[in-house]
């Protein structure tokens, strides 16, 4: 029964136009080399000592907050553009074994805590193996201290010779880079300032989740307000909101972060307060009002709630404003960022997280209990304006790259979850060219199937076998002037049916599937399998 259905799903496929072929061996030396490239917060951070001793200070757990405090905390040096750790004795270096990829692997690797937080590109690389790839060969990672800007000389060096270190130990084979989250932008900065190096070794260049033009909602809270990276009883274990607001109050990569005010948004971002207003007659009446700033506007406000901000480091009290210095840099990042063109011998693919609330405007205070003092919004509770996206990127910042691409891709999964989804890896496989050729990809026609649903039941009825299969695909094509400016109403559903029946007496087999394909919607087409097969046994 079951050798009837799979029969009928083959054959959808094959009228879907995919095909299925032979496996590669588990080594294949003549893949291309991929180097991974993290995101904020996406690499193991090891204090090195004077006597040459190194401790890992992100992520750990004993200590985690102190030492974090004692070792990470930074101040901007506007003269060299670095942020420089408070403690003069402890410099920040990133672990390079396992050809760096250890430093973002696992960002925990005790795994004391067992936080799928602390998994980074772990399920990626365990993938990549499985499809040929062998490290040291052609798999690589560059971790880097992510508090420093996306233009720091001294990180755009050290990327400049890990390029040429994988192009030579892979044997003069031109590089593949996946990037996420901020990767992007750090690669995007290198390719504007260094586009001759990156032509040189890079052939493909894949950005996921990539915050092109920033991440409103997310970066103004935790400007304001700290940002943990685990929820629940685990944070006992990990850094405070409040340790990572200070760290991040100077840290030039989350001004990088910031929305672009220059981009053309469909939704304006937006900082709202709900304001306590004293009447100026003398009467001591007040009425509450809602503030909307935009972004240039909100600049002001955020100055002001934290004009006080202050933290204490060996018995000595340290001012932590906003950075003014740190944010015109940040606005020079972003002319750079803004003037990168792909290399024409360079293809570049985009692939972006769909389909989650993510924070785009924030609000503090309500009619009820208004805001009377600005520097209150420190302790406030941020109240978020959600637009589509991945929990953190908007869509719509994922999707403007501002770059001549190859392919732009929406994925349904989170910011994190995104870069251990296997839609993207089934994608990633196929854009790489690596592993068992994929049975739901056509590379004529640049077509992905991601199984988005599979429920299978098998019981006895009278006497008779019966197995259901339901099955849901999202086929997701490349967007054409055609595809794009047409309506529903002018691509009708397909509704389809196959029947497959073994012996004409007893005992017999049949199955029998109907296939419904929906009108394209934001890029794709769903299609809905149902599948139903019955054997008698005589």
């Amino acid at each position: 029964m079951a050798v009837l259905i799979e029969d009928l799903i083959k054959t959808i496929e094959l009228l879907l136009r995919f095909n299925k072929k032979h496996s590669k061996p588990r080594i294949d030396p003549d893949l291309d080399p991929v180097l991974l490239v993290p995101g904020i917060a996406g690499s193991i951070l090891n204090a090195k000592y004077e006597d040459g001793r190194e401790e890992r200070v992100w992520v750990r757990v004993l200590g985690a907050d102190h030492e974090f405090r004692t070792k990470l905390w930074s101040k901007f040096d506007p003269a060299t553009g670095k942020t420089v750790s408070m403690n003069e004795n402890t410099t920040i270096v990133v672990p390079q074994d396992r050809y760096g990829l250890y430093a973002i692997d696992t960002l925990d690797p005790d795994m004391i805590i067992g936080q799928e937080a602390v998994f980074y590109y772990h399920e990626l690389i365990v993938q990549m193996i499985k499809w040929g790839f062998q490290e040291g060969k052609t798999l690589f990672g560059f971790g880097y201290d992510f508090r420093q800007s996306n233009r720091l000389q001294e990180t755009l060096d050290k990327l400049s010779a890990k390029l040429e270190s994988v192009y030579t130990l892979s044997g003069g084979r031109k590089i593949n880079i996946i990037t996420h989250s901020m990767g992007g932008l750090l690669v995007k900065c290198f390719m504007s300032l260094h586009s001759d190096i990156f032509e040189k070794y890079v052939k493909n260049w894949i950005a996921i989740a990539a915050p092109f033009q920033g991440a409103p909602g997310y970066i103004t809270a935790a400007l304001l307000n700290g940002c943990s990276f685990v929820d629940g009883w685990e944070q006992n274990f990990f850094i405070s909101k409040w340790s990572m607001q200070q760290l991040l109050i100077e840290c030039p990569s989350i001004y990088e972060l910031m929305a672009n005010p220059d981009f053309s948004w469909d939704c304006h971002p937006l900082v709202q307060v709900w304001r306590e207003i004293h009447d100026d007659d003398g009467s001591g009446s007040s009425r509450t009002l809602l503030e909307s700033y935009q972004l240039t506007e909100s600049l002001p406000l955020m100055k002001e709630a934290l004009s006080g901000n202050m933290v204490e480091v060996d018995g000595k009290q340290i001012h932590l404003p906003l950075n003014l210095q740190i944010l015109k840099w940040a606005n020079d990042t972003r002319n750079i960022l803004s003037n990168a063109k792909v290399p024409a011998t360079v293809n570049f693919y985009n692939i972006y997280g769909t389909h989650y609330d993510t924070p785009h405007s924030v609000s503090y205070g309500s009619e009820e209990a208004p805001i009377s003092d600005v520097k209150e919004l420190l302790c406030a509770f941020p109240r978020f304006i959600y637009v589509n996206g991945d929990g953190t990127v908007p869509v719509e910042s994922g999707k403007a790259d501002g770059l001549d691409a190859v392919a732009r891709v929406g994925v349904s999964a989170d910011h994190r979850g995104i870069v251990a989804d296997h839609r993207v890896f089934r994608i990633l496989k196929q854009w790489l060219k690596a592993g068992e050729p994929d049975p739901f990809y056509d590379p004529l026609n640049d077509y992905v199937i991601l199984p988005t649903a599979f429920e299978v039941e098998k019981y006895v009825e009278q006497g008779l076998q019966v197995t259901t299969l339901k099955e849901d695909w999202e086929i997701i094509s490349p967007e054409t002037d055609d595809t794009v400016n047409n309506e529903p109403a002018d691509n009708p559903t397909t509704i389809g049916g196959l029947l497959v029946t073994v012996g004409k007496e007893q005992p017999y087999s049949e199955a029998q599937a109907s296939v419904v394909v929906h009108p394209r919607s934001e890029g794709a087409h769903h299609v809905e399998v149902r599948a139903v097969g019955v054997t008698a046994s005589g």
